[in-house]
């Protein structure tokens, strides 16, 4: 079996890098690294970086995919890291020493940012040996029940995987019903409106004023409403409440509590993308040209560096805003280029030379490190002055011209643009409203418009796919053109109807 692991004059420099990182403050799990040949990173990459998970071809796919990306396109994975104790991380066989000890110092911040990240807080930190428990169960389950019948549900299941709640394992949500039983029908018959004690008849209208005694039924009628209701709130994580209440096989059963396990994991990576990126280049820029880097080689990871926080039209590099807004952090914490005094300034130029020399930068980056996912990392410390500074603008497609072109440059889209883009993975908010709408066990979903409608080919889809799980009518509730609608799929056919 081939040898993997780092070369010894590597694994000098994994030590020297990570004793520099810990000189700056970084805190991190043990690092054990393997040198893997291209198509064994990138089969493994196609895998989300576990290379014991459970057959399926999303991942032969994904891997053709990187393949094809490599061989025309000549793109490259320099490294790959997964969110472990201790954390994992594969090096590209046949790259300079140079760029593996770039990519090393980029592990490095990764691996702090996993730890110490509240964001990453919740999560399975034993995540490799629980794959391979997942790929182990699923296996289990083909042997019995076949290959095509659980490919076929686990296709259904990775269509739906992310309507899950990624804030749930940070916040109380309302239960999706109460514990308490529902009340029958007679006793809410019996239950109104009796009013305080009253002993002198002429005094009841004082007591108990007509106003009161109106609230005091609508209260009554509420909870009413409240027990007949399924589920009593709406609920985020319609996995979980498919895997309560979906009449599912014990097997399905497992194979959804698995996708929905696994989506829970990778969700922190994806809430944390530009600040996760942000916070690796911003060390391991600062690794190897103070510390690591000699004279010999400081050009060519220049070059290399450049090429991972490179722009161009039609994408985001969240390398390159990430890092970006961390020096600009840590240049205004610095300089004491916030708080009340500063933002109440109107003086420019006295802005542009504003210096308090208070040297709180470094202890407000590991604040953003700790605190922050992206969409309040934006929201908090994007300003104007850096929109301008890094000419950063929003663009469209022109039909007329067949061309992108600027849309604006103002701060205010800017930010929008970005942050909702980021929020919920620019996914739309879906929750399950009624799970016996019509009292005939149908499934009422509700979309929270946002202010862009549906993607009508993927809502159809995905009320498909739910069907198949839920076995009854699915009902969504959404806006189209500004007039809500109410779309239905039975198992065949789709309507829509006006419901305001």
């Amino acid at each position: 079996m081939k040898n993997t692991s780092i070369p010894p004059h590597l694994d000098a420099a994994r030590e020297e890098i990570e004793a520099h990182a810990r000189d700056y403050g970084l805190d991190f799990y043990p690092i054990l690294y393997e040198v893997l040949d291209y198509r064994t990173l990138y089969e493994t990459a196609a895998m989300g970086g576990f290379p014991t998970r459970y057959p399926h071809w999303r991942f032969g796919m994904d891997f053709d995919q990187l393949m094809k990306g490599h061989i025309w396109q000549g793109s490259t994975i320099y490294e790959m890291v997964i969110n472990t104790n201790p954390s994992y991380a594969y090096l590209l066989e046949g790259n300079e020493d140079v760029t593996q000890k770039m990519v090393m110092a980029h592990v490095t911040g990764h691996v702090d940012f996993f730890k110490n990240n509240m964001w990453f807080a919740h999560t399975n930190r034993k995540m490799l040996d629980a794959m391979a428990n997942h790929a182990t169960r699923i296996q289990r389950i083909i042997d019995r029940i076949g290959y095509d019948v659980v490919e076929e549900f686990i296709d259904t299941c990775l269509s739906l995987e992310n309507l899950i709640d990624y804030h749930s394992p940070y916040i109380k949500r309302p239960e999706s019903q109460s514990q308490q039983p529902l009340a029958s029908e007679a006793e809410a018959e019996e239950q109104t409106a009796q009013g305080l004690k009253v002993d002198r008849g002429y005094m009841r209208d004082y007591i108990n004023p007509p106003e009161y005694m109106a609230a005091q039924r609508k209260k009554i009628e509420d909870e009413r409403a409240k027990q007949r209701r399924f589920p009593e709130n709406p609920q985020r994580d319609i996995l979980l409440f498919l895997m309560n209440y979906a009449p599912l096989d014990r097997w399905q059963h497992t194979i959804l509590e698995i996708i929905r396990d696994e989506a829970y994991y990778f969700a922190p990576q994806g809430m944390t993308k530009v600040a996760n990126e942000g916070w690796a280049t911003f060390w391991h820029s600062k690794i190897m040209t103070q510390k690591v880097a000699s004279a010999s080689e400081i050009v060519t990871f220049a070059d290399l560096h450049s090429g991972v926080v490179a722009t161009s039209g039609g994408r985001l590099n969240p390398y390159k805003l990430g890092l970006e807004l961390l020096r600009d952090i840590e240049d205004r914490w610095n300089k004491g280029k916030f708080g009340k005094e500063y933002d109440e300034c109107d003086d420019i130029a006295a802005k542009r030379t504003w210096d308090k020399q208070l040297g709180l930068g470094r202890q407000k980056l590991f604040e953003v490190r700790k605190l922050y996912n992206d969409v309040t990392f934006i929201d908090e410390f994007l300003t104007p002055e850096f929109v301008i500074e890094n000419k950063l603008f929003t663009f469209r497609y022109n039909r007329d011209t067949d061309l992108y072109e600027i849309a604006s440059r103002e701060f205010k889209q800017i930010k929008e643009k970005l942050l909702f883009r980021l929020t919920n993975f620019g996914q739309p908010f879906m929750y399950v409203e009624d799970g016996n709408y019509n009292n005939r066990g149908e499934l009422y979903l509700r979309h929270r418009h946002e202010g862009v409608d549906l993607k009508m080919d993927y809502a159809r889809d995905t009320m498909r796919n739910l069907h198949k799980i839920w076995t009854r009518p699915i009902h969504l509730e959404t806006q189209i053109d500004d007039k809500k609608r109410l779309l239905s799929f039975d198992g065949s056919d789709f309507t829509e109807r006006r419901i305001d």
